[in-house]
């Protein structure tokens, strides 16, 4: 059974429970597997050799989210080819292409937890109260191993992108 870390963040001031571990820097990043779209599916494994910021957001749909992969899709542009971006949520994988398109976001790529909530449970976002993946920031180096970990404690809160964006220059 997978590990319950109760009041580990809030909605809204409410607490919730999150699912999984809570990583640290240096620890060996989880795989996990995702959809790109309906019929393919992703894990770590096949961003091997790059450096991956992995932006973990609840739903496109809501504003901070919005905001959240707006902001790592400007970044990109400056980032080169050994970075990738991955922006994770449990959006369906068409949710995420529709978001994509009417907000012109090009270079991140979204992946979708919603199958299984593998990634979730494996580096400890899982939302028990409402199945979808907290807000987070991981950075993973070239050998796999965890660079950066931002976990928040209010979910509607935006993360440290500058922070974020450091730890991924520091890598190259």
């Amino acid at each position: 059974m997978a590990q319950e870390r109760k009041d580990a963040a809030t909605f809204k001031g409410n607490p919730i429970t999150l699912i999984g571990p809570e990583l640290k820097v240096g620890d060996q990043a989880p795989d996990f597997t995702v959809s790109k779209n309906l019929l393919e599916e992703v894990s770590l494994k096949d961003y091997a050799g790059k450096i991956k910021l992995i932006s973990v957001v609840p739903s496109l749909d809501t504003g901070v989210c919005d905001a959240q992969t707006r902001r790592f899709n400007e970044e990109a542009a400056s980032l080169g080819e050994d970075v990738v971006i991955l922006t994770i949520s449990a959006d369906l994988p068409f949710a995420q292409a529709r978001w994509c398109g009417a907000a012109g976001v090009e270079q991140v790529i979204t992946l979708s937890d919603y199958k299984t909530r593998s990634f979730g449970q494996a580096y400890g976002v899982l939302i028990q109260e409402f199945q979808l993946d907290m807000r987070s920031i991981f950075v993973v180096d070239q050998n796999d191993k965890l660079a950066y970990v931002e976990y928040l404690a209010e979910m509607t809160e935006h993360p440290n992108y500058d922070a974020a964006m450091e730890a991924v220059k520091s890598l190259r």
